[in-house]
């Protein structure tokens, strides 16, 4: 099958069952075993993942930046994740929230002081160990950021008003699932 391309020349349809811009799967060497690729093999559907992964990080690293200037104008974007995860954890101990995210304690020690500076954040004695402090939401901390939080899901709303809800329920279980893999 022939078709008329954008510079006249003719573009030959793929084979059934291949996307166009896909390799027909003979171009694409088996695994060797399971799950592992062969040398100089190419995993379509881990390029695949890793593409969208990057599109996905790429914007949600610019709305996090959005959501935390929205909860005050000072915030840095990392800000919005620690409010996320104070609010559905509750209070937490500062080098429990390094260990989640990933970051050195210094690193969380830093945003923390920033947030306590702007009264978004308060320190409470642990009762657990007297030496420890655990990290909350202070009530306009979580005023703010429930206020962003809350437009922010109706943005996702109106963004996914055409998905069944069983679709949007299976993305956020493969995510959650996704998220579990890379913790720790």
């Amino acid at each position: 099958m022939h078709g008329s391309g954008t510079g006249g020349e003719d573009r030959v349809a793929p084979p059934a069952g291949v996307r166009a811009g896909e390799p027909p799967a003979a171009a694409v060497e088996p695994p060797a075993g399971p799950g592992t690729p062969s040398a100089g093999a190419v995993d379509p559907e881990f390029l695949a993942l890793e593409r969208e992964l990057a599109v996905f990080l790429r914007r949600a690293r610019a709305q996090s930046g959005e959501m935390a200037r929205e909860v005050h104008p000072e915030l840095e974007p990392a800000a919005y994740g620690l409010f996320v995860r104070l609010d559905d954890t509750g209070p937490q101990r500062a080098t429990e929230l390094a260990g989640y995210f990933g970051v050195g304690k210094a690193t969380m020690s830093r945003q923390l002081r920033a947030l306590e500076d702007l009264g978004l954040v308060a320190r409470d004695p642990d009762p657990a160990d007297g030496r420890a402090s655990l990290v909350r939401l202070t009530e306009e901390g979580r005023r703010r950021f429930r206020r962003v939080r809350d437009a922010r899901r109706e943005r996702y709303v109106r963004k996914l008003t055409d998905w069944d809800r069983a679709e949007v329920a299976e993305l956020a279980r493969l995510l959650n699932h996704f998220n579990v893999r890379f913790e720790g």
